[in-house]
């Protein structure tokens, strides 16, 4: 699971992720931070914590633990203690988006479907909390991958390279643990968005047929109406953020289901694996072209972004002495 990938595709593959990922989170933190996209704050925070934690994959299993190895085998990247903690780190940051995708799922499903409990939860003040906590449960519940992990040799007392320990297969606690790891990522997460999206759009096509019928009966035909439109740009937001994440994950589940059922072991590198772990990673640049493709304000924004070293540069060359470069 962690050797070196030396497939021609996969060896390109994550450099042109991490070189595209990157910047595109970047720019998607920084437009959501200036709060101009339309969206409440109990939304942008959610959407702002999922696209830190997409960056913080990218930097650590896309660029440091898979380009490092693949163009740097041999790095100090490469010691045991260091390839131990980027392991962890890339698991903690990873569980941290996938359950920050979920938050996001329950917090719309809130909205839509529980009236009572949406004053108290469907709020700023809360959203920072679930944010808060999903981040600290995640990396304290992968402190103990840090120690799953033994030297593949010594050279001159240095210990390089990650290996499984053998005992992680017989061992009760790790066999415990590695039970609970694949139950809390991937298999809840993409059950719970199954229902939680499942759940919503019957309680959308129920609220929609009862108010088209309100609305025909005060009106006397069908005329524009704005919470409709609020209501459709909200979805097709939310589906489209856990429509891109169950799509994406599907063959990692499906990897992990055939381990189970076949018993041979997550380090085989087969290209189920392989290409399991690349359309996970690929989730984490997905999320900017989403917003980009379903919000106006979020591609006007981004379009300013772009464009903004651009009109700096002419106006440093047109000599114009009232710099007005908006962004």
């Amino acid at each position: 699971m962690h050797g070196r990938v030396t497939d021609p595709f996969f060896v390109l593959y994550y450099p042109i992720l991490g070189a595209v990922g990157v910047p595109g989170n970047l720019v998607t933190i920084g437009i959501l931070f200036r709060g101009r996209c339309g969206l409440s704050r109990c939304i942008t925070w959610y959407l702002l914590s999922m696209a830190l934690t997409d960056l913080l994959v990218l930097m650590t299993a896309v660029i440091l633990n898979r380009t490092t190895t693949i163009y740097f085998p041999a790095s100090f990247l490469s010691i045991t203690p260091v390839c131990s903690v980027k392991v962890a780190l890339s698991y903690a940051v990873r569980d941290s988006s996938v359950w920050l995708t979920v938050a996001f799922t329950f917090n719309r499903f809130v909205v839509i479907s529980c009236q009572k409990l949406r004053q108290k939860y469907c709020t700023e003040r809360m959203a920072v909390v679930v944010i808060a906590s999903v981040c600290i449960v995640s990396f304290v519940r992968n402190i103990p991958t840090y120690f799953e992990f033994r030297p593949l040799y010594m050279d001159d007392g240095v210990p390089w390279y990650c290996m499984i320990k053998s005992s992680y297969y017989t061992d009760p606690f790790w066999k415990m643990f590695d039970t609970l790891d694949q139950i809390i990522n991937p298999c809840a997460p993409f059950v719970l968005l199954l229902l939680l999206n499942l759940l919503t759009v019957r309680d959308i096509l129920a609220a929609n047929r009862a108010r088209k019928r309100l609305r025909v009966q005060s009106h006397g035909e069908h005329k524009r109406d704005p919470e409709m439109v609020n209501r459709k740009k909200s979805i097709i937001l939310l589906f489209s953020i856990s429509g891109n994440f169950i799509v994406l994950w599907a063959t990692h589940v499906v990897n992990f289901l055939s381990v189970k059922i076949s018993k041979r072991s997550y380090a085989s590198g087969s290209i189920l694996q392989e290409s399991a772990n690349a359309l996970l990673l690929l989730s984490c640049c997905t999320n900017t072209c989403i917003y980009a493709g379903t919000q106006k304000k979020f591609r006007e924004e981004f379009r300013n972004a772009i464009t903004y070293p651009l009109r700096v540069i002419k106006v440093l060359r047109d000599g114009t002495t009232r710099f007005n470069c908006k962004f």
